[in-house]
C-alpha cells in the first residue's frame, strides 16, 4: 500500500512477474494483470480484512495482516 497515491483506496499485489492493483471496497482489478486462479485467492483475501484495510488507508498507519494459512 502506497499513501501517497491517488483514490480509489487500492493495495498492491505481485505474483512472480505479475502486479496488480487491487480497490479495497470493491476487490475488483483496477489495474494490472494476475492469474484468475490468485485473482479469486486476493478477492477473497481482501473481502475478509476490508475493513482493516480501509482503516490503514484512512489512516495511513501501515501494519501486517496475516495472509491466508
Amino acid at each position: 500500500m502506497f499513501f501517497n497515491e491517488h483514490n480509489p483506496p487500492h493495495f498492491k499485489v505481485a505474483y512472480a512477474e505479475l502486479e496488480a492493483n487491487i480497490h479495497i471496497e470493491s476487490g475488483s482489478l483496477l489495474n494490472g494483470d494476475l492469474p484468475i486462479s490468485k485473482l479469486k485467492l486476493v478477492q477473497a483475501w481482501a473481502e475478509i480484512h476490508k475493513n482493516e484495510l480501509l482503516e490503514m488507508w484512512q489512516s495511513k498507519n501501515f501494519h501486517k495482516i496475516k495472509p491466508f494459512q
